[in-house]
């Protein structure tokens, strides 16, 4: 089975409200976002196919299919539309990224010939974006950034043995990062809202949770956390999913930039299990 992901551009305006709600309801609920004369973004899409390599011809799909099917519906559906006037669907679908994603899924779903839908991605902006693949679930990833000094040295080893693995990285007066870290949570979107999480709660418990304990932070030096565990990325990704865990029940992975090089992953175990890790 091979992969093929294709990536295409659209701009779109949409409000979140709900006109039987009072305004202060909406604003609650919503924020910003619930301006009745809209917000726009530029999207950008990401459809991943799968299927079978075809010997003769070296491909599984020929792209200019997905190019016609996904191209010719995103002109005719929402590129450059007041979604909640102009498209059907959003008229009594809030057009949430969540949403969009699955309103996404379920109209491309069995109709690129030959091959078969397994992701879509849509990025709302840089910091903000949504996948879905065939289950119900849609999962929604928000990007935040910090950064913080730390030193690799474990107990466990001797000064030979950490300088010898760690390198520059065990300097006894520690080095930096520019973190960027990506919080993923997973849900059916609420039929009501069209949300599986609220943004803005997301973002009151990541700046409560980690970026005041660790912004601008010896690791090492400052924070109970890693006063006596090595603050290997790895480690930090681990600490990150116990601190937000308890506060975002639908949680469904860290991601963690170290650099533009280094990136790591953690589900939690729970989830490992159920997501087949």
């Amino acid at each position: 089975m091979l992969y093929l992901s294709r990536k295409m551009y659209f701009s779109a305006l949409h409000s979140y409200r709900i006109d039987e709600w009072s305004e202060e309801e909406n604003k609650k609920v919503f924020g910003p976002c619930s301006n009745k004369n809209g917000h726009g973004h530029d999207y950008t899409l990401e459809v991943m196919v799968k299927g079978e390599l075809e010997r003769k011809s070296g491909i599984v799909v020929n792209i200019t299919n997905i190019d016609r099917v996904v191209k010719s519906f995103i002109q005719k559906q929402l590129d450059g539309k007041f979604l909640n006037k102009e498209n059907p669907y959003f008229v009594d679908n809030i057009p949430t990224t969540e949403k969009i994603v699955s309103y996404l899924w379920d109209s491309l779903d069995g109709k690129i010939d030959n091959c078969t839908l397994h992701k879509i991605r849509l990025y709302e902006n840089d910091f903000l974006y949504s996948e879905k693949e065939t289950t119900p679930m849609v999962r929604l990833t928000r990007k935040y950034h910090f950064c913080t000094a730390h030193r690799l040295h474990s107990e466990h080893l001797s000064n030979e043995e950490n300088l010898a693995l760690f390198g520059k990285c065990n300097n006894p007066y520690g080095h930096g990062h520019n973190y960027y870290l990506e919080v993923t949570v997973s849900g059916v979107p609420d039929p009501v809202t069209g949300m599986i999480a609220n943004i803005a709660e997301i973002d009151k418990i990541v700046d409560e949770e980690i970026s005041q304990r660790f912004d601008h932070k010896h690791l090492n030096l400052d924070t109970e956390e890693f006063k006596d565990l090595n603050p290997t990325s790895e480690n930090v990704a681990v600490v990150i999913w116990d601190l937000l865990s308890p506060k975002l029940t639908n949680l469904f992975k860290i991601g963690l930039y170290e650099t533009e090089k280094n990136y790591f992953e953690y589900y939690g175990s729970e989830v490992e299990e159920s997501y087949g890790k």
